[in-house]
């Protein structure tokens, strides 16, 4: 199954999003395995600061367990600070439709 998903940055935040993501926790990249995420990638809009998020789950449900994960929601907590969040710290997220895909 594919996902895609927009969250929003602070303006000026856009080098500090990339620099922590390139420094990616180990154990994070192991929840998002553990939980069925894989090829995931995340694009920037520069002129609206919006992410756009795309990953392939193996099944809706376990990959919204990984949200449960102390891992994640003490990686929710570090990006808080650059990125819209909700009061939980989760980053406020829109899922996208999929209207096309080509193998």
């Amino acid at each position: 199954m594919i996902k895609g998903f927009k969250m929003k940055l602070y303006e000026g935040q856009e080098a500090e999003y990339e620099r922590r993501h390139n420094l990616l926790w180990p154990e994070m990249k192991d929840m998002i395995h553990e939980h069925g995420g894989k090829n995931y990638t995340i694009f920037l809009d520069r002129e609206t600061l919006t992410l756009f998020g795309y990953i392939e789950i193996e099944d809706e449900e376990l990959w919204a367990k990984g949200a449960d994960t102390a891992i994640n929601r003490r990686w929710w907590d570090y990006m808080a600070d650059i990125m819209e969040t909700n009061p939980d710290n989760s980053p406020v997220s829109a899922d996208l439709t999929n209207v096309f895909h080509l193998d």
